[in-house]
């Protein structure tokens, strides 16, 4: 035997990709025994709720349509009667199954069942493909779809792929496959079924909470289902990864328009919320450089200039971006070994004549006369260009534009100096944000996050300098 001998292919269409909080509104039904479609069942479902505006815009079903549609409860003896002894199949087959068990337990009831998940089972079979949705699989199959994303027309194609699977593979393959597709995900026990199959493949910040109000997470991902599904797997295994892991109840999320918006995004968030298990930071303002006095002939040659919370135009001549002393002095250290630069000179060591270094052969020798003052501090003015904040590479204010392939969602990026001055999700807002945008002022993770995103070359394409 290759397929289940009793399956039932379902599909859902649902308020939202939550199935703790949103809401079932249609749901189809194919159910096969050995081979053959024994019964074929659709039906649309009031959810109780408002259906949003985007997702009527997706998937064709409207608050009117379902107005007079009966409730769960009033389908959920024919439903179970359905899937009863089969095997549960659907695309990304947790969300749905996710969604089914979430309406029998409003009702007080248990659902469970063997779940096969048709994601999982192309992925078995053509490994050599990278793109395992639906639409994907219809556009390599020629799958006849003549309802996509309605709950009937998902499932025609569905059962159209396991009938083609069925003939192209010897029934040991098929078996085998099958039963990697049958494997159910690694996830904390407290975190309910679906949860994590509800996430987009798109970029995005998610929440991680358990049973109180705040959040114990907030982290960002390039693909937020493959992130937190990774992340949340550690529950199985030791250290602080698998600590948090377990405590998670629920799991929250925003989509953005791409990986720069999610970043900036999450480091807005966690200044602001601090959750607890968040590696938390210094306050920005904190944040310092070192400025170098002229022709000081003992220490400290530096002057402490706070630049955190200012506009970098104002700085003058500043070295480093530092959150504490010790980071500061640890700097010092590493360019003082790095050029033979004197420790006793830079702060660093107390005394009188030749420091430690020197007798190491480690620096030139300005603390015992052999090498003079200004060549030192020549010297050392170099070294620090290391670690100086790098130039801005435009003379005054850009755009960088990101848009979502998968939602549509857009974004304007204002930034200057280093400094982000604001974002905006559509034309007319850009607008606005550019007739009023704020002052700059630094902040360090903003300048860091930049730094790396601006160092790929493909994201300098996006880049729009903006007209004087």
């Amino acid at each position: 035997m290759s397929l289940p001998e009793r399956l039932v292919l379902i599909d859902v269409e649902t308020t939202g990709a939550n199935p703790v909080t949103d809401r079932i509104t249609e749901i189809a039904v194919l159910r096969v025994e050995h081979g053959a479609v024994v019964a074929r069942w659709e039906t649309l479902v009031n959810p109780g709720c408002p259906i949003p505006r985007l997702i009527q815009d997706l998937i064709g079903i409207t608050d009117d349509m379902v107005a007079d549609a009966p409730p769960f409860p009033a389908v959920a003896a024919q439903l179970r009667a359905l899937l009863a002894d089969a095997v549960f199949v659907a695309h990304n087959a947790r969300f749905d199954y996710g969604f089914i068990r979430n309406e029998f337990a409003r009702m007080g009831e248990d659902f469970e069942a063997e779940v096969l998940c048709t994601v999982k089972l192309s992925r078995a079979l053509y490994p050599e493909h990278h793109r395992h949705g639906l639409d994907a699989l219809i556009e390599r199959h020629g799958l006849v779809c003549e309802a996509r994303h309605r709950a009937m027309g998902d499932v025609d194609a569905l059962w159209q792929f396991a009938r083609l699977a069925q003939d192209a593979f010897p029934p040991e393959t098929l078996a085998r496959a099958c039963e990697r597709a049958m494997k159910a995900p690694t996830r904390p026990p407290g975190l309910p079924e679906g949860a994590l199959e509800g996430l987009p493949d798109a970029p995005g910040v998610y929440w991680l909470y358990g049973d109180g109000a705040l959040p114990l997470f907030i982290g960002k991902g390039a693909s937020l289902r493959a992130r937190v599904t990774e992340q949340l797997a550690a529950s199985g295994r030791k250290g602080k990864d698998a600590e948090l892991a377990k405590k998670v109840r629920r799991v929250d999320w925003q989509e953005t328009a791409g990986e720069l918006a999610a970043q900036l995004l999450e480091a807005q968030l966690v200044r602001a919320q601090r959750p607890l298990h968040n590696r938390m930071l210094p306050p920005a303002e904190e944040v310092f450089a070192l400025r170098l006095v002229p022709g000081r002939k003992r220490p400290p040659l530096f002057q402490r200039v706070v630049i955190g919370g200012t506009d970098p135009a104002g700085w003058g001549e500043v070295h480093g971006t530092f959150r504490h002393r010790k980071e500061a002095d640890n700097v010092l250290r590493e360019l003082a070994q790095a050029y033979r630069l004197c420790p006793r000179r830079l702060g660093l060591e107390s005394g009188n004549g030749a420091c430690s270094a020197y007798h190491l052969k480690r620096c030139a020798g300005v603390c015992a006369g052999r090498e003079s003052i200004e060549a030192h501090d020549a010297r050392l003015v170099g070294a620090l260009g290391a670690v100086n904040v790098r130039a801005w590479p435009w003379p005054g204010a850009v755009v960088i534009e990101e848009r979502s392939p998968h939602s549509g969602l857009v974004a304007f990026h204002l930034l200057d100096r280093w400094c982000h001055l604001g974002s905006a999700d559509s034309p007319e807002g850009l607008e606005a944000l550019l007739a009023n945008s704020p002052a700059r002022s630094f902040d360090l993770d903003i300048y860091r996050l930049l730094a790396r995103w601006l160092a790929v070359p493909e994201h300098l394409a996006a880049v729009a300098p903006v007209a004087e």
